[in-house]
């Protein structure tokens, strides 16, 4: 049975407080762990010297302070309309990045994605794709989501080919929408639905 929406009206896909129980998520290379303060630091340091390179890829022209993002991460556990994750090296245990689902609409049963690792260092090792996969397997077996979206510049053409083996599919195309350098770029708009990551997941498994 759909749960009802508490305003009264028709019942919504997922609950609003959907992400309420955030866990921790373990891979073969990397472990997402809620963001908090107390995993806060890890995400914190990162932020305030984030790879120009970095920036570049998410567009990030916003300069943050130590206390506004202290703030942030001590909040989430209390923001469960998203589920935002430290990503860990599984050996080791250097924080290797960050990532979240956003933007949670209930009665679509529907969330956005994003993910940025702390720098080109650590690329190309298959952290980023890994989180993913992780996040998109709680995203539709646990909390019951038809579907994840993202948006991506068009000039990562790597982030895309990582999304794409996770089984986004490529919807369309926001025309300039990041102004950088003094040059605008179009972002790439990005899908998975729920059957076909299942689809996906089944193929794995056969090998």
């Amino acid at each position: 049975m759909r749960p009802a929406d508490p305003s009264g009206g028709i019942p919504v896909m997922v609950p609003p407080d959907v992400f309420r129980d955030q866990p921790v998520l373990t891979g073969e290379r990397v472990r997402l762990e809620p963001l908090d303060a107390g995993t806060g630091e890890h995400f914190i340091e990162p932020v305030l010297r984030m790879d120009p390179e970095v920036r570049r890829l998410t567009g990030t022209h916003r300069e943050f302070t130590r206390e506004e993002l202290v703030r942030w991460a001590a909040t989430r556990p209390d923001h469960h309309d998203r589920a935002d994750w430290v990503v860990f090296e599984r050996e080791g245990g250097a924080a290797v990045g960050e990532c979240a689902l956003i933007d949670l609409d209930p009665d679509n049963a529907s969330a956005g994605y994003r993910i940025a690792l702390n720098g080109m260092s650590v690329t190309g090792r298959g952290y980023g794709t890994e989180a993913t996969d992780l996040v998109l397997e709680y995203a539709f077996t646990v909390a019951g989501l038809h579907r994840v979206a993202l948006e991506v510049f068009a000039f990562n053409t790597r982030a895309q080919r990582s999304y794409a083996r996770s089984g986004f599919v490529r919807e369309g195309v926001w025309r300039e929408s990041l102004r950088w350098d003094g040059e605008w770029h179009d972002a790439v708009l990005m899908s998975v639905l729920a059957e076909e990551y299942a689809e996906l997941r089944a193929a794995r498994k056969k090998g």
